[in-house]
């Protein structure tokens, strides 16, 4: 298949002509999403939540890939996507990135977003991470783009991750700090 030429963020925009990677998509068919590990109600990767982006999570190399199609609920203006909802796409994205590759608790400490071009909704979308090589004080950078599925940059982001500190997770329910230890040696077992 060779690899894919990658863009200065080093992340790899999606293959024009592929269309969406859905779970269900034969691409897929040997590999269970990072996203849908749990039922959870987060907004982004949440199956319970009703009113969700029900994200789902690939690894493709060294980095994490979502397909997503927006419905009128994420709208901003007139079929365009609200900038909130292309932020969160892309701040999920890279904390599933972490939670893929780093396999820590953490959360995000500083988010950068740049809009390129109008998201539209009803069309397929990807979204792309990549831990950046620089890591980040007590925690780590991670950089992540959002694409149509012609492979054109609509927006961009660059994230700082902190690590949460043993006092920290102590903070946490007890039942969320399992459910993430669990959720971790679940994505060990998948294959690369």
């Amino acid at each position: 298949m060779g690899t894919r030429p990658v863009n200065k963020s080093g992340i790899a925009p999606p293959m024009p002509g592929r269309g969406c990677r859905s779970p269900l998509h034969p691409l897929h068919a040997r590999q269970k999403p990072y996203g849908d590990l749990t039922p959870m109600f987060s907004f982004g990767c949440g199956t319970e939540n009703p009113k969700g982006l029900h994200m789902s999570f690939f690894r493709v190399g060294d980095q994490l890939e979502s397909d997503i199609v927006l419905d009128e609920h994420c709208v901003g203006w007139e079929n365009i996507a609200h900038g909130g909802i292309v932020s969160t796409i892309l701040d999920e994205t890279m904390g599933w990135a972490v939670i893929a590759f780093k396999r820590v608790f953490f959360v995000t400490r500083v988010i950068e977003v740049r809009y390129h071009r109008p998201t539209p909704i009803r069309v397929p979308l990807k979204a792309v991470a990549r831990i950046h090589p620089k890591p980040a004080l007590r925690g780590c950078r991670v950089r992540g783009i959002l694409y149509d599925r012609h492979g054109t940059r609509l927006a961009s982001a660059q994230a700082e991750m902190a690590y949460l500190s043993e006092k920290m997770q102590a903070l946490l329910p007890e039942s969320y700090r399992r459910e993430m230890v669990r959720v971790f040696r679940e994505i060990e077992q998948l294959p690369p």
